[in-house]
């Protein structure tokens, strides 16, 4: 974990990973909270956790793309989809940010 912190994909894969779970947090706990038991506490604490994770992941997968000369067309459009996916994060780190090579 800690060689991943040395590098901006490690970077952003890890950003990936935690926005993807807080997403899956929000969906599977925080939603039928809120909507079937009228309690939106866990809503309003996870939530903004996730726009703030959500926003870095954005501006860091431009960023990586860049750093990397991706084709826009062909790697980062992918990479920045993946974020409004469930479980999208996690497919795109398995199949496009763990196989690019660390500098």
């Amino acid at each position: 974990m800690i060689d991943l912190i040395k590098t901006s994909v490690g970077r952003l894969r890890i950003l990936g990973f935690f926005e993807g779970i807080s997403l899956l947090l929000l969906i599977v706990i925080g939603m039928p909270l809120k909507y079937f038991f009228d309690n939106p506490g866990f809503v309003k604490l996870v939530g903004p956790i996730h726009g703030g994770l959500f926003l870095l992941f954005l501006v860091n997968a431009l960023t990586v793309g860049f750093a990397q000369n991706w084709n826009f067309f062909k790697t980062t459009w992918k990479v920045l989809i993946a974020s409004f996916i469930p479980f999208g994060t996690f497919y795109i780190d398995k199949t496009i940010l763990s196989k690019i090579p660390t500098k």
